[in-house]
């Protein structure tokens, strides 16, 4: 028995005549919880690194226009990406598949909070972070979910500045400016997604397939990819002690970085090594990299505050 497909006749029915108005878990569930927590975290650091100060109320504010800002283009994504979720395993049972949400609601909802997060940041914390946020929720939006993602195997390498800007915004909220600190931190999470998102997509190849999304895996080969993976975390790892060399972090960071950073390497060198049939150092390194990223911020927020 085919499986997505399975998934998918019963998406059909679903959508055929069970969609219904949608509860507050299936709203909550299209902002993308688990990646708007990681874009909080980051965001977090970011604005306690920053030299300055925020009022907590501000902070709090500005954090939370971030998340916000974050969940909103994510449902966007998801009411754009309706058609492919639905014949996809791994999203099949998001909300607008699944029958709990029309998608003009979803988009409705997207764009309200889009907009109110925007605009609460300019009127709350500063014009700058205001506009970051904005060029971040349209990057996400306009430039990956429709533009890059079903067009280019390196939506992921251009598309995943999105997700690198949550640090630069929670130090401009503090700071007023993009210093070459605040693009630090940017880089970290930039050259981190194409390895991350990559390691997904090679034992995620046939979804993407199906599909008819031009991923690495799908376009170039396993073989490349995995090299692919190899050469970017060879990348990474110099790019994550680049805060210590700007004087934004200390030794305590420097060193716990580059041990993860080690140990990131392992991951990958299992990934180039292994054959197109073996999945398993694919799916080691996707669940190790959300750790490593979450580790890295965690190291320099908490060096931050022992410090301060």
């Amino acid at each position: 028995m085919n499986i997505g497909n399975t998934a998918i006749g019963q998406n059909k029915q679903v959508r055929a005549g069970q969609v219904r108005g949608g509860r507050v878990t299936d709203y909550l569930a299209l902002l993308k919880p688990r990646v708007m927590s990681l874009v909080l975290f980051t965001a977090l650091v970011g604005l306690m690194l920053a030299p300055g100060g925020l009022h907590p109320v501000v902070a709090i504010m500005a954090l939370g226009c971030i998340a916000v800002g974050a969940g909103a283009s994510g449902a966007i994504n998801m009411w754009y990406d309706a058609d492919i979720d639905g014949q996809m395993l791994r999203t099949c049972d998001r909300p607008i598949p699944r029958g709990d949400v029309k998608p003009r609601s979803a988009l409705i909802f997207g764009t309200v909070l889009s907009f109110g997060s925007v605009l609460a940041m300019g009127a709350f914390v500063n014009l700058l972070s205001a506009g970051l946020l904005a060029l971040t929720i349209a990057f996400y939006v306009f430039i990956y979910t429709m533009w890059l993602k079903r067009r280019t195997p390196q939506n992921i390498v251009i598309g995943g500045a999105a997700g690198a800007f949550p640090p630069m915004i929670g130090w401009a909220s503090v700071s007023g400016e993009v210093s070459l600190e605040a693009i630090a931190l940017f880089a970290i999470i930039f050259f981190w997604t194409p390895p991350h998102f990559w390691a997904l997509a090679l034992y995620r190849a046939d979804d993407y397939r199906n599909v008819g999304v031009p991923m690495l895996p799908v376009v170039a080969g396993k073989a490349v990819t995995r090299l692919q993976i190899l050469i970017y975390t060879l990348i990474l790892i110099p790019v994550t002690l680049s805060p210590v060399a700007l004087g934004t972090c200390g030794i305590a960071y420097g060193v716990g970085a580059g041990a993860f950073g080690l140990i990131f390497l392992g991951f990958a060198l299992q990934v180039w090594r292994a054959g197109d049939v073996n999945d398993r150092p694919a799916r080691r390194l996707f669940g190790y990299s959300i750790f490593y990223l979450f580790a890295l911020f965690a190291l320099m927020l908490g060096e931050r505050l022992i410090g301060s």
